[in-house]
């Protein structure tokens, strides 16, 4: 299924292939992901993609700063013809949920999307209600535009498992994008390569790819390192553990593998935490970047080695 999923994801987003390869790992740990680039570089494309990929409901909220909670999750309104009050339920109850330039939308119609990506349910009127699974959410926002926006607090943006840009592709690919979009849009006959039981029995085998006990201490002192680093004001906190650890088995699953390596850690630090960690003033003014301190912090902690991280206690 996973490589019909990427050879599906290709058709629409050209000459980016570790693009596709995050967003698949993203949907493996059954997390949410925040895409931070600039317009036209195809976030909206790779979301609706992976949704049609699994024949998902797909659902897509603009946010704007008049948007209110209610046109998120929900409302209660009365029915004239049979004299009852019902629910009109909100975009939010789809399997896949983009949320364009969330940075544009009020503190309080973002913390709306709180609940639904930390517990999987919303409110609405006092009333609880569980959401669709798998239930991911797509936020987008452009880095270089800030009037009119809304800086997401770290309580949110440590509800992101990852969080990574689209780029910019190749000269040559993007005359190949230019030649297959000519006539027509490459996305309006993708078809789907599974469904969304399929996926919810693969995110459940993704969880049981075997962690060994060095290898879950070498994550816990990478993230314990972001909290003495001299050049960060703030570190990741525990979810980052357990992020960092999923995403790990995400890209372990995704290589074939029933078992984390130390490399499949350190290919997750950048996308997990490069959101969960504030830079201090000055480190800002020596024009240090989140992932120079990133690869600092690496470098920093030693890997374990053995002969053979798919059996414990060895």
């Amino acid at each position: 299924m996973l490589k019909e999923l990427k050879e599906n994801l290709e058709k629409v987003i050209i000459g980016r292939p570790e693009v596709i390869d995050k967003i698949i790992v993203a949907t493996l740990t059954g997390g949410h992901v925040l895409l931070e680039d600039v317009p036209g570089t195809g976030k909206t494309t790779l979301a609706r993609a992976l949704a049609l990929s699994f024949s998902a409901k797909f659902k897509r909220i603009q946010f704007t700063p008049d948007l209110l909670p209610t046109d998120i999750t929900g409302i209660t309104i009365y029915d004239l013809k049979t004299k009852e009050f019902k629910i009109r339920f909100g975009p939010v109850f789809s399997h896949f949920v983009l949320a364009d330039e969330i940075n544009r939308g009020t503190p309080k119609t973002q913390s709306a999307l709180l609940e639904a990506m930390s517990e999987g349910r919303v409110t609405i009127e006092g009333q609880s209600y569980e959401l669709d699974k798998p239930f991911m959410v797509i936020a987008t926002e452009n880095p270089i535009e800030f009037e009119g926006t809304f800086p997401l607090p770290e309580a949110q943006l440590d509800r992101f498992i990852m969080k990574f840009s689209m780029g910019y592709p190749s000269r040559e690919k993007e005359k190949e994008i230019l030649a297959k979009k000519k006539e027509k849009l490459p996305i309006d006959e993708l078809k789907p390569v599974s469904d969304v039981d399929e996926l919810l029995k693969v995110q459940d085998e993704v969880k049981k790819v075997f962690v060994h006990p060095e290898v879950a201490g070498y994550i816990v002192d990478v993230i314990r390192a972001t909290r003495s680093h001299r050049d960060l004001y703030l570190g990741a906190s525990p979810r980052a553990s357990l992020f960092l650890m999923r995403t790990a088995q995400a890209w372990a699953y995704y290589q074939g593998r029933k078992f984390v390596l130390p490399d499949d850690v350190k290919r997750s630090v950048g996308d997990v935490l490069n959101h969960r960690v504030v830079l201090r003033a000055d480190a800002k003014l020596r024009g240090i970047k989140i992932s120079d301190v990133m690869d600092d912090v690496v470098k920093s902690v030693e890997v374990p080695v053995l002969e053979n991280y798919s059996k414990e206690g060895v």
